[in-house]
Formats: C-alpha cells, structure tokens, sequence
C-alpha cells in the first residue's frame, strides 16, 4: 500500500509512507563487520542426520499402529513409501508367508566365491476390467541382471501363446457354444525346482535379527531370475503331457487333449491359463487336476485377457481393447483430445495421379 502525503510547501516535501506489515522480511544481521559472526541457530526440524551416513529409512519403527489403513489407488515405485501403509504391509507379509511354506530358500553362511543376487519388491495394484480395486499384490523379485551365465542360469527361453492362436480357439468355442475357464496359477514362479545354485540376499524389512549375514540359498524359482520362465513352463508342460495332453506344433503353448469323442484346449501364457473344451463335467476334472498339483483360481468365464476384454452376447464374443487404449492415451496425455473417426484430415483433398497403377492388384 503505497500512500503520497503532499505537503503545502513543494514537491521536495513531499513523504513517501509504505506499509509493509504484510511482507516477509528477510532477516538482516545489525552487527557491524567487525564484530564476530554469532553461531548459527540450532534448527528444530525433528530429523537428524549422522556425518557421512546416507538417509536410511526407518522401516523398523512403523508399527501397526502408525501405518495408514486408507487404501491407496498409486503403485509406489520407492521402497521407503510402503511401509506405512496397512495394505502394502500385509501384502509384503502375505508374500513372504507364501515364500515359506513353499519352502524358496534356506538360509546359509555368506562364502566369497558364492555370487550374490539382490533382490526387491515390485508392488502392483490388480483392477478389475472397470478400473475398481481388485486387491494389492507384492512381489518379491531377485535382481536377475546381476546373474553369470554358465554360473547361476543356462536356458531362459519361453514361448507363450500367440494372438493368432487366441483368435483361432475363440472362434471355435463360439461356433460349438463352449464355456471358456480363466485359471490364476498363484505365484506360478514360485513351483519350479532350480536345477542351478543361486544365493541371494535377505529382503528388505525381512532380514532375520539373529543371522543377519547369512544369505538365501534358493531351492525354488523367483520371480526376476533368468532362468524362472523357462523352469515354469518346463514344470507346466511336463505335468500337462503326464495327465493326456499334446503340445501343438504350431504353437507349443496350446495343449491339446482328446479322447476320440471330446476334445479340450488348454493356452498358456506365463500364468494365465484359458481352459475350454466340449465335455463340461471333464473340464472340472481337469481344473481340479491342476489345482491338486498348483495352487490356481478358477476365475469363471473369461473377461480379460492378454489385454484384451471379452464380452459374452447373444451373437457370441466381442472383443475390445478400450482399457489397454485408455492407459495409452492416460500415459500420453491425451485424453481429452477429440476422437476422430480417421486420423486423415477432411479439408485436404488427397489428389491421386491420372494414369493407371502398373499392377492393378
């Protein structure tokens, strides 16, 4: 607020008022140069550091009582963002009770000449087709980049189903009026027996007081190992040929089975599996076979899958890709872009040449 008092007698009298009780000053030090400099104020900003340690974080002191129990809709990428939340713990809980009873690993003395593996967690939030919260899963993944060939892994190939395929079995069942499965195999990585040594350090917040040195001897595969998709599909495929089904040539992730008046059609891709087939009761069968052998789910008719979205009518299936184009254009920033139905401008008249093409077709 600027405020000019004039005065009667000149311009030079004039006094120049300025109200500044609504700015923040910075502070300015009133002692002369000559006077020593004061010592700096202690700040009261509640943490601490040590001289040459980097910033850590404190997952030990969060207790249940401190972590947030709201359901949060991000996936965190930073491991020191997770523990105070309920659901994120739980689910690293959850996790590493599974690793456990499937008895992973075994704890054994640090060597030199062993080659250590890192590990981390992955946290990823599993929605539904409409975009709702389905639950909160997390993974703990090894560090399979720091992997010696020869060493810890030798083959890493793993074929998965085709789109081509997918297409082909879907026009089949909609022709013959089949019901389609959709199985889960719960951590599919997680049944395969490593036929290589592999150590690998103790998890992040899991790390056992007693024996802190030691390190994970793995017995069964993880995610992130180089070696684990080839080990799962190895698993799969050897029990699937023990119980009646063939493998494709064309496709070696289609399995087929048929006993002379029914025929089933089993696709794999990693851990979603598509089961379908002409006897309903025999299909039944079969998943309870699976399930005697992994641990799956039996997710009922198929919704989604590979990304695309599977819609049951009176006419058969529709297929659309309307999420996986929606988290393009979110990714993109592009979503409040206005839809054309093609992409080629109205306005410009495209002028073709007068003479005839060389080759008609």
């Amino acid at each position: 607020m600027l405020e000019a008092a004039s005065s009667s007698s000149s311009l030079a009298g004039q006094q120049l008022m300025v109200d500044l009780s609504s700015y923040q000053l910075p502070h300015v030090s009133l002692l002369p140069p000559s006077s020593p400099a004061s010592p700096p104020a202690r700040s009261s900003h509640p943490m601490t550091l040590k001289p040459g340690q980097p910033k850590t974080a404190n997952l030990a002191g969060s207790t249940a009582s401190t972590r947030v129990l709201h359901s949060p809709s991000f996936e965190p990428f930073a491991f020191s963002d997770v523990d105070r939340y309920a659901v994120w713990h739980n689910a690293m809980c959850d996790e590493i009770a599974v690793l456990r009873s499937n008895r992973t690993w075994s704890l054994v003395p640090f060597h030199s000449s062993m080659n250590i593996v890192g590990s981390r967690w992955v946290y990823r939030v599993k929605r539904r087709v409409d975009g709702s919260i389905e639950r909160y899963k997390a993974r703990l993944v090894a560090r399979g980049f720091t992997q010696q060939e020869g060493i810890d892994y030798s083959e890493t190939f793993n074929p998965v189903i085709k789109q081509a395929t997918v297409r082909l079995v879907f026009s089949i069942t909609v022709s013959r009026n089949w019901k389609i499965h959709r199985l889960d195999i719960h951590n599919a990585f997680l049944n395969d027996v490593l036929t290589k040594e592999v150590y690998m350090k103790q998890p992040p917040s899991f790390v056992d007081s007693s024996l802190p040195s030691h390190v994970y001897k793995l017995h069964k595969s993880l995610y992130g190992l180089k070696l684990a998709p080839k080990a799962w599909y190895t698993r799969l495929s050897d029990f699937l040929l023990s119980i009646g089904f063939r493998a494709s040539k064309v496709d070696t992730s289609l399995f087929i089975l048929s006993d002379g008046t029914n025929i089933f059609y089993l696709l794999v891709y990693v851990d979603d599996i598509l089961l379908t087939g002409s006897n309903s009761a025999m299909l039944h069968h079969l998943i309870q076979l699976l399930s005697s052998e992994f641990k799956l789910r039996d997710l009922g008719d198929v919704h989604y899958f590979l990304g695309i979205e599977v819609q049951s009518t009176g006419m058969g299936l529709m297929l659309r890709q309307h999420k996986y184009i929606l988290d393009i254009l979110i990714r993109a920033g592009m979503t409040s872009c206005k839809p054309v139905d093609t992409s080629v401008s109205p306005s410009k008249v495209i002028l073709l040449p007068d003479h005839s093409f060389s080759d008609p077709t």
